[in-house]
């Protein structure tokens, strides 16, 4: 490989395998000078690219090993072989068949691959990156310490939630049956059952449903319907009127049209996404509502974006509330809350997963007037 092509490397390498220039060599100048200052050493950048915080290999066009520095040595969980290695088959690394096919296919497309090389201590983050006359560098990255226990984490949290279905699933049977012979004492202590098991129900639902949305990352190229907002507000409020019309709540709702051919409004997203999303932030909003209020409803197009704001008028957001609202399991001052209704804590933050797998986003602050404003903006119909 030339100078020019190491320094490259050397650079993409040490920005963490992101932009990878392949610098196509000039035509060599008389003047020895400036050779000199746009040709460094071999030897520098030899040792530099031995001090880049990841490890590398260089494979050649007959898939062997050329070199490969110390940082690799121990990813790979080798022991002082790299002089050992060099000119070896890359298949003495005992490559997956994934692997070699990236390095096949960074080759024949020119462009740079990642995948993921699979050892006993856990995987490691793989780029190839394509050079000339067949050459690959091959960047390793150890996966984050941190990244990889909230992954666990997180599959741990899926995997309870799913067992859980079941055994929740037959209480609730047992419940109902024992709810139509219950008399006196025992009614009431059935029903507190009868809630409280709906109330895991709802909160093991929730975990799922966020357990699936952290493993859906948005994903620009995909086809999403045109929904018109206002559609979906009147379904959702279908729902929830009936808890709202005991405490006197109405829904007030501004812009947007019934004619989805007329609306400017159009949303692009997953309509049941966008269904769950609104369900919840109303939900929210009607949680907070004192009773005989309106909870307004603001649809409106902004620029790329379709906006939905809901504004409740309720005591409004601490500083604490502003800052921690969408994490899980933060409920807030329960004084705040005008319902009896006590939710799972999950509800804003599936709706924040939602806007982000959705390439939107949320966002909450207090109304000048009063209230708790929260507005969602998910990615407008047709707009660029």
């Amino acid at each position: 490989m030339s100078n020019a092509s190491l320094l490259a490397f050397a650079l993409g390498a040490a920005a963490g395998g992101g932009l990878v220039v392949w610098f196509k060599r000039k035509p060599r100048l008389k003047r020895r000078s400036r050779r000199h200052l746009l040709d460094p050493p071999e030897q520098q950048l030899r040792d530099w690219l031995e001090e880049v915080p990841q490890g590398w290999l260089l494979i050649n066009g007959d898939n062997r090993i050329a070199s490969l520095n110390p940082r690799a040595e121990v990813l790979l969980e080798l022991e002082d072989s790299g002089l050992v290695l060099r000119g070896e088959p890359l298949a003495t690394l005992d490559p997956s068949d994934e692997l070699l096919h990236l390095v096949n296919l960074a080759r024949e497309k020119g462009l740079a691959q990642r995948g993921a090389w699979p050892l006993k201590g856990g995987n490691l983050d793989v780029r190839m990156m394509p050079g000339n006359d067949s050459w690959v560098a091959v960047v390793l990255q150890g996966r984050n310490p941190l990244e990889s226990q909230l992954e666990q984490q997180e599959q741990w949290v899926s995997d309870v939630a799913h067992e859980l279905k079941t055994p929740l699933t037959a209480l609730r049977l047992v419940g109902d049956s024992l709810a139509i012979t219950a008399e006196g004492r025992q009614a009431v202590l059935v029903g507190r059952l009868q809630r409280e098991l709906e109330r895991l129900q709802v909160l093991v639902s929730d975990l799922l449903d966020l357990s699936r949305l952290d493993n859906t990352p948005f994903n620009d190229a995909a086809a999403q319907a045109a929904v018109e907002p206002l559609a979906v507000l009147h379904n959702v409020w279908t729902i929830l009127e009936p808890l709202a019309s005991e405490r006197g709540v109405r829904l007030h709702i501004q812009g947007g049209t019934s004619n989805q051919e007329e609306s400017p409004h159009l949303a692009a997203i997953d309509p049941s996404r966008f269904h769950q999303a609104l369900l919840n932030l109303l939900d929210n909003a009607l949680r907070f509502s004192p009773e005989q209020s309106v909870i307004d409803v603001d649809v409106a197009a902004r620029n790329r974006w379709c906006l939905v704001a809901v504004r409740d008028r309720g005591p409004g957001l601490s500083e604490t509330d502003l800052e921690r609202m969408f994490q899980r399991f933060y409920r807030g001052d329960p004084a705040r809350a005008r319902s009896p209704r006590s939710g799972s804590g999950l509800g804003l933050a599936i709706v924040q997963q939602i806007a982000l797998s959705q390439g939107g986003m949320v966002r909450a602050s207090n109304h000048p007037e009063g209230g708790a404003l929260l507005e969602l903006l998910v990615p407008r119909s047709g707009a660029r």
